[in-house]
């Protein structure tokens, strides 16, 4: 059947695109080459974050007497899951991993419910001195009363050797509050209104309507919270003076690193150590490659399902000052 002149031109016409897109996006010799490198460059930069969990990671399940010997480094030899089955039996270890799930998990839910709360509130003008407690909240990013101060003030409240330490002073989190207040303007303002409309209260709003809407920003700061609960120590190491029971999981290897590390100093000054000693420093070693993959494993864990929405949320919450 004989084409129309429709269809003739039509035909001309995508064959007309296809021979431009073509010579439009044809790669130079320049351009491979540019490509060429930023490929090897990340490429490159991506092995060099690997490695170190990769190192960590195939000496916890190689055999002991070679990794006391350094002989791995790059392939893992007589596998086994001996090392992980064994931190059972170091002592409080299971203890402080329970506690630090507890912080992380307490923690970041409150901190997340906090900040959306807060970062809504601070956006609605006929909130009572709106202006006065957004500044206020800001200026505490600014200034910090330092470790002393900071400590009595937890004594007299009564909070040191409290595993409630761990989670009340995190709950407001500044910069998290002003992320959820920007990324909470950038919704339509007539959701709210017709809302209001119908008779919904701010709670409602914010309940049926902010909160769904937010789960982007909301994620990101989850990651946030998340990962400095997990990681953090130093409030372990002030606050829990008189309450191993509380030690989190970062400080009993921050507490094996150092039972190495003074070991070590006093073997190369001459000092007397016995073979006990010794053996038990040799044995550290491996417990703390092992302790140091449990501290990572669950963060690695949990951020993929996270990411999805970090990227937008970050951005978003960023957008505006």
């Amino acid at each position: 059947m004989a084409k129309t002149a429709q269809e003739k031109a039509d035909l001309k016409a995508e064959k007309l695109y296809k021979k431009t897109h073509k010579r439009r996006f044809k790669l130079k010799v320049g351009d491979i080459i540019f490509e060429s490198i930023n490929y090897l460059v990340f490429t490159l930069f991506t092995l060099t974050c690997i490695f170190p969990f990769y190192y960590l990671f195939i000496n916890t399940i190689s055999d002991n007497d070679m990794v006391l010997k350094g002989t791995i480094n790059f392939i893992p030899r007589g596998l086994h899951l001996g090392n992980y089955a064994s931190l059972l039996n170091v002592g409080d270890l299971s203890t402080s991993f329970m506690v630090s799930v507890a912080r992380t998990i307490l923690g970041t839910a409150l901190m997340v419910l906090a900040s959306g709360l807060i970062g809504y509130l601070v956006t609605k003008q006929e909130m009572w001195h709106r202006k006065f407690w957004y500044r206020f909240l800001v200026i505490t990013m600014y200034f910090n009363a330092g470790i002393i101060p900071v400590f009595l003030n937890m004594q007299m409240l009564g909070l040191t050797n409290s595993f409630w330490v761990y989670i009340i002073p995190g709950i407001v989190a500044p910069y998290n509050i002003i992320l959820v207040k920007t990324y909470i303007e950038s919704i339509p303002a007539e959701l709210e209104e017709s809302a209001a409309i119908d008779g919904a209260t701010h709670m409602t709003i914010f309940r049926k309507i902010i909160w769904p809407l937010s789960k982007p920003i909301l994620a990101t700061i989850a990651i946030f919270g998340a990962v400095g609960h997990w990681n953090s120590f130093t409030d372990s190491l002030i606050y829990m003076q008189s309450a191993p029971e509380l030690y989190t999981l970062q400080h009993r290897l921050y507490i094996y690193l150092n039972q190495a590390s003074n070991l070590k100093s006093l073997m190369q000054s001459g000092g007397a150590v016995s073979e006990a000693a010794i053996q038990s420093a040799l044995s550290g070693k491996i417990i703390k490659y092992t302790i140091s993959m449990v501290t990572v494993i669950p963060i690695l864990l949990v951020y993929p399902f996270l990411q999805r929405y970090f990227e937008e949320g970050i951005m978003l919450g960023a957008v505006k000052g």
